[in-house]
């Protein structure tokens, strides 16, 4: 048995905020502006190319909105400055501005336009944020701002005026020395942004290579932190080690075009986390939807793995990141079977123990509701249990969604039993999550057979003490917009047709089948009406069993 000990946590988050508070002080003050100086350079050493292809139609769009007067109104060093902080904006847009990753876009787009655009940006950028600020010297965004600034210097920087190019160079000393100073928590996921900022400027600024033996040191100890055994992130969110993914390639990419050797661990991070994407992807090569990840741009996903250089088969097992994957014929399943992360790393995890996601070939069939980009509110409903394809009991979370976004009661035991033949696979799984609240053990049973065209699961609750009262009990089968259904045989079975035209028969051992509404947030900002197959049943004794099969036509 394991106890959890709350205080902890909140003491840590305390003595954590505490800290924060200080050194915003202390960051503020005069006399750290004041240490910050230094004779800047003439030239950038080495810039790293920045290895990723831009998108000229997002170019396009900014140079249009940045479109508010003649060219005289667009010269001076105070314009341009309401675009940084204007009213009702959000954080995804204060951090994709003060990160300056559009400047590929406007690279992309290319044209005298696009390149004194982004000049121009700079200059203005570098005018009005000279000395420390609390949002836009963010480590993660001054990390990402000095990769950006150091990979495209040669097109928005160089050629320009002296004032200019040594008020660039000072800047980005200044920040570069902040980073140093503070690069931050290694249990931050943003950490890794700040880590790649402090290695460009070490191979950008002459005589500053202890930068890079920082950013190294750093760099092996946040992936000790974050990057479980098999390739996986804490958090367990795909979304969240492709982004990191991304970053630990540009690190590589530099470290080669700064001439040098890059570490044992840096190579095997990379591969590890790159075979765990491939795994998460079903066969429209898009992620399954599991923890804050939305389906992601294939295009981009392909063009990571393509730089990551990723080599050998994909795996279907994932057991510290938890998870399992079973294929057979055109049919996937990919299957949650995991403990709850860490406190710190589970203010994006979903409360969906056991839930699993089903596709045929490129139709997705059984999928989670999603997430939301930028809406939190949409975040947390999303988080909930009833948005996934697994088990309610009492309308309850499997786990605790606490009002800080951490999990209080959660998943702290599991168990995973796989068998599997060429014909066949069996994967059986139980979690704890209940346990704390009613006692009760989750099972799941499922069985992939006739190459993938027969699906069948078993739902087993098995209660440890005495009931005190019924438990209502709600199996879930989140359908994908594409999937049309309608209920047959007295609503005993469903018949869903999928978009290549194959139909598939649901049906079930016990309980209430019912359709229900659902909503999918897989692949937008806006929630896209869909159904669900829920069976309602009651536990009345000390275990009970819901049987189910989804079988194709023909």
């Amino acid at each position: 048995m394991s106890f959890q000990l709350p205080f902890l946590n909140k003491s840590f988050d305390l003595l954590e905020h505490l800290k924060s508070k200080a050194g915003e002080m202390t960051y503020g003050s005069f006399l750290y502006d004041w240490s910050l100086s230094e004779n800047p350079p003439e030239h950038l050493a080495t810039k790293p190319a920045d290895p990723w292809k831009g998108d000229s139609a997002k170019g396009q769009e900014l140079l249009e909105a940045a479109d508010v007067g003649d060219e005289d109104e667009r010269t001076g060093p105070q314009w341009y400055s309401s675009w940084w902080a204007p009213e009702d904006t959000d954080e995804i847009w204060m951090t994709h501005m003060h990160s300056f990753l559009w400047l590929r876009d406007l690279r992309t787009l290319g044209g005298p336009v696009a390149r004194e655009q982004g000049r121009l940006m700079i200059e203005n950028w570098v005018h009005t944020y000279k000395n420390w600020n609390a949002a836009t010297w963010r480590n993660d965004l001054t990390g990402e701002r000095l990769s950006m600034w150091i990979a495209h210097y040669d097109y928005f920087v160089a050629g320009n005026d002296e004032a200019f190019i040594e008020s660039f160079m000072t800047s980005i000393t200044k920040q570069a020395k902040h980073l140093h100073n503070a690069l931050g928590d290694p249990r931050d996921i943003t950490y890794f942004s700040a880590i790649k900022g402090l290695l460009y400027a070490g191979l950008a600024l002459e005589n500053h290579e202890p930068w890079i033996k920082q950013a190294l040191s750093s760099l092996e100890n946040a992936i000790d932190k974050q990057i479980l055994a098999d390739g996986g992130h804490a958090s367990r969110s795909p979304a969240v080690l492709l982004g990191i993914l991304e970053t630990l390639v540009e690190i590589r990419a530099a470290m080669g075009a700064g001439g040098l050797d890059v570490p044992e661990f840096l190579e095997d991070t990379i591969q590890n986390a790159g075979n765990v994407i491939r795994f998460f992807r079903h066969g429209d090569r898009r992620f399954a939807l599991f923890h804050s990840t939305q389906e992601g741009n294939s295009t981009q996903i392909d063009e990571i793995l393509s730089q990551a250089g990723i080599r050998g088969k994909a795996r279907y097992s994932l057991p510290y990141s938890g998870f399992e994957r079973a294929s057979l014929g055109r049919s996937l399943l990919i299957m949650d079977i995991g403990k709850s992360p860490d406190h710190g790393f589970d203010a994006k995890t979903h409360a969906s123990p056991l839930a699993f996601e089903f596709s045929h070939g490129k139709n997705r069939i059984f999928t989670s509701c999603g997430t939301h980009p930028s809406n939190k509110n949409w975040q947390e409903a999303l988080r909930f249990t009833n948005g996934h394809n697994t088990a309610c009991l009492d309308h309850r979370n499997a786990c605790e969604l606490k009002p800080d976004g951490h999990f209080g009661r959660k998943v702290t035991e599991y168990s995973l039993k796989r068998e599997e033949t060429k014909e066949a696979i069996l994967l059986k799984a139980t979690h704890n999550g209940y346990m704390p609240l009613n006692g009760i053990v989750h099972t799941r049973s499922i069985y992939m057979g006739d190459e993938g065209h027969d699906l069948r699961g078993e739902d087993t609750f098995t209660s440890e003490i005495t009931l005190i009262h019924p438990i209502e009990v709600a199996v879930r089968f989140h359908l994908h917009p594409s999937v049309k259904i309608s209920l047959i045989n007295d609503n005993q079975e469903a018949l869903l047709r999928i978009s290549d035209g194959s139909g598939w028969r649901f049906s079930l051992s016990a309980g209430v089948l019912a359709l229900e509404d659902s909503i999918y947030m897989g692949d937008s900002i806006t929630p896209r009406k869909t159904q669900q197959l829920a069976i309602h049943g009651t536990m009345n004794a000390a275990e009970s069993r819901i049987k189910w099969a989804l079988k194709r036509e023909g």
